[in-house]
């Protein structure tokens, strides 16, 4: 798999339009948040955009094809998941244990997994609310989203997450949102503003073991 940030740097976009969804114009400042810590455990700690892709990330690993998850699950279409509930067109499931092959048959329909696990040598946390769109750049949470794992992950976590070979490492982006496409002829208003693609470009900051750097990448997605 690859990581949300790393399919816009690679061109491959349209499989991160949901992450982009709650922005409407503008600049928005401190997202993405990753940071990265190497001793005797590999410890990622991330903003709640990450959720999706550290589920998805545990589920690939050869340790975790016993574990179970816990957690709630956020979708826009009906699952066939039990405890449902409907809010706002949002269908929210709390899910008390949900093992892999269920999580890969719904991670391309459902927009949010806030999924918890225990398995061998991996450890994952995750909220289970997401945080109000509204949030500003100072007050966003970068423990949203917690996984430890053994030290023999570190290839896949370094190759998925775009992580240089490093023992600290802290990222954080800048979503530039300059330009919202709405779909022709779509005049349902929820349906356009879920549709509509976004266009502007992504400051990506890297700061790698004290030493610092920029980069940038435009975007429609």
């Amino acid at each position: 798999m690859e990581c949300f940030i790393k399919k816009i740097w690679q061109e491959n976009s349209e499989n991160a339009h949901y992450q982009f969804v709650r922005f409407s114009k503008g600049q928005f400042e401190n997202r993405a948040i990753l940071n990265l810590m190497r001793t005797s455990k590999i410890k990622l700690k991330g903003s709640f955009e990450w959720a999706n892709d550290f589920v998805e990330f545990v589920s690939e690993l050869e340790n975790a094809k016993d574990m179970k998850f816990s957690g709630i699950i956020l979708s826009r279409e009906k699952l066939e998941l039990d405890n449902e509930k409907k809010k706002k067109k949002v269908f929210q499931y709390e899910v008390l244990e949900i093992g892999l092959e269920k999580i890969n048959e719904i991670k391309n329909k459902a927009y949010s997994m806030l999924l918890s696990g225990v398995g061998e040598g991996i450890v994952l946390k995750i909220k289970k609310k997401l945080p109000k769109p509204g949030k500003s750049a100072d007050k966003i949470d970068d423990k949203f989203c917690q996984l430890e794992l053994d030290l023999k992950f570190w290839a896949q976590v370094k190759e998925v997450f775009m992580l240089p070979e490093c023992k600290k490492c802290k990222i954080s982006h800048v979503f530039e949102i300059n330009e919202i496409i709405i779909p022709k002829g779509e005049k349902d208003f929820e349906k356009a503003r879920l549709l509509a693609k976004r266009k502007g470009k992504i400051i990506r900051k890297l700061e790698v073991d004290k030493q610092e750097s920029v980069d940038e990448k435009d975007f429609e997605v």
